[in-house]
């Protein structure tokens, strides 16, 4: 069956159809933690139904089987269909859109919302189990015991506690804040997630998620679109070039805003500019937009109650960036921390792993990394303040912006 490589944006307009006819865009939220959003796999399966014949037909006469990357994986890695494993964990499964957070089990009162049958879904499982062996290959044999969502694993990876956080900085950033098993309905515009849950019979722990689109990809476009870099690491260096952003301010919602705004009409600006505007104050703005959205997510978990950050823990390839790392430690006022190794998304994926077979034990994620940096503000709270509030004048005037490209 040949499928669209990327799903169109025309299944937003199916969004937009299922909240007009729901009536309430966060109908889906006490359940799953989640609002009505393309982002979640739920609206792509339903565009998927009515927009590709072969798939209709295929979920219609119960041929078909759902899951997200992970289901594929390791049904293919157990067998396919020579008898591969069809599950899904606890993580993977709440960003669908489907599952009930509080039982771990597909919520089946939105089944018929979605075109879901029962048969089609995978099982839902732990973080931290035997979910089968691979078939075939060098590797046959081998038990597949660990799978997490990327955050979700980052967040493991980083051996966040109950109240702690993690940030990562990629192409967008990925704040998530372990509220252990405690789950929090946010009243800011967070998403309510599954973090961890660490074999069949242990408890789940959750968390409070915030994400914005652009971090290292405002990096990016710099150097693609604008050619004022040649490189990633040449926006440190010119940026350190000015003291300050001259009073310039920049927007990257390129394609809207995520949390804590949610606005998919707003669109990217750059405001302040005046004749001594340089390409070095529109760089050290960019990164100073990737610091004020991590702000706004953190602020925004502080609001929700139960918890307060008082550090962040950082991986990501834009936090390899000294000057980002320390105008995000001046402007969230605390001190933030990079381990030494990075790759937080492999750790927890292979801690995970690890302990179902017996490799460790829970000790491990008590455990703290021995070579950090530590970055501490070196500005006050009331200048902090200050620019936040510049930044968010600069918020308002990006809002409902992407009607000027009409006709464009």
């Amino acid at each position: 069956m040949l499928l669209p490589p990327t799903l169109p944006y025309a299944h937003s307009d199916i969004c937009t159809r299922v909240e007009s006819q729901i009536g309430n865009k966060e109908v889906f939220r006490a359940v799953t933690g989640l609002p009505i959003s393309t982002y979640f796999s739920a609206f792509k399966l339903l565009w998927l139904y009515e927009n590709v014949p072969a798939v209709q037909q295929a979920i219609d006469s119960d041929e078909a089987c759902f899951g997200t990357v992970d289901s594929w994986l390791i049904y293919q890695l157990t067998g396919g269909v020579e008898g591969g494993v069809h599950v899904t964990d606890v993580t993977n499964a709440s960003r669908t859109l489907l599952m009930d957070l509080r039982t771990l089990d597909w919520h089946a009162p939105f089944f018929e919302t979605f075109h879901i049958t029962p048969a089609m879904l995978p099982r839902i499982v732990s973080n931290c189990e035997e979910y089968g062996k691979v078939a075939g290959g060098r590797l046959g044999g081998v038990p597949i015991t660990g799978c997490l969502g990327d955050q979700m694993a980052a967040l493991l990876g980083q051996r966040c506690q109950c109240g702690e956080a993690k940030n990562t900085y990629g192409t967008g950033c990925f704040m998530l804040m372990n509220t252990g098993p405690d789950i929090l309905e946010s009243r800011h515009g967070l998403l309510t997630t599954v973090a961890f849950k660490l074999g069949p019979d242990e408890p789940a722990q959750y968390a409070l998620e915030g994400s914005s689109a652009v971090a290292g990809y405002g990096i990016s476009w710099l150097r693609d679109n604008l050619g004022i870099i040649s490189s990633p690491e040449e926006s440190e260096t010119l940026a350190m070039t000015v003291p300050d952003t001259g009073g310039v301010y920049f927007v990257p919602a390129f394609g809207g805003l995520l949390a804590p705004y949610w606005k998919p009409s707003a669109r990217g600006a750059i405001v302040g500019l005046s004749g001594s505007s340089t390409k070095a104050h529109v760089c050290r703005a960019l990164l100073e937009a990737i610091c004020f959205q991590v702000r706004e997510l953190m602020d925004a978990m502080n609001s929700e109650g139960g918890v307060f950050l008082h550090t962040l823990k950082v991986d990501g390839g834009a936090a390899k960036n000294d000057l980002l790392m320390q105008m995000q430690a001046d402007l969230l006022q605390a001190p933030v921390i990079r381990p030494s190794f990075q790759e937080s998304t492999s750790m927890g994926a292979a801690l995970a792993a690890g302990l179902a077979i017996g490799f460790w034990n829970l000790d491990i994620f008590t455990t703290i990394p021995a070579h950090v940096t530590t970055y501490l503000p070196s500005i006050s709270v009331e200048e902090a303040d200050l620019r936040l509030g510049h930044w968010k004048v600069a918020i308002e005037k990006s809002l409902d912006s992407e009607k000027l490209g009409v006709g464009h």
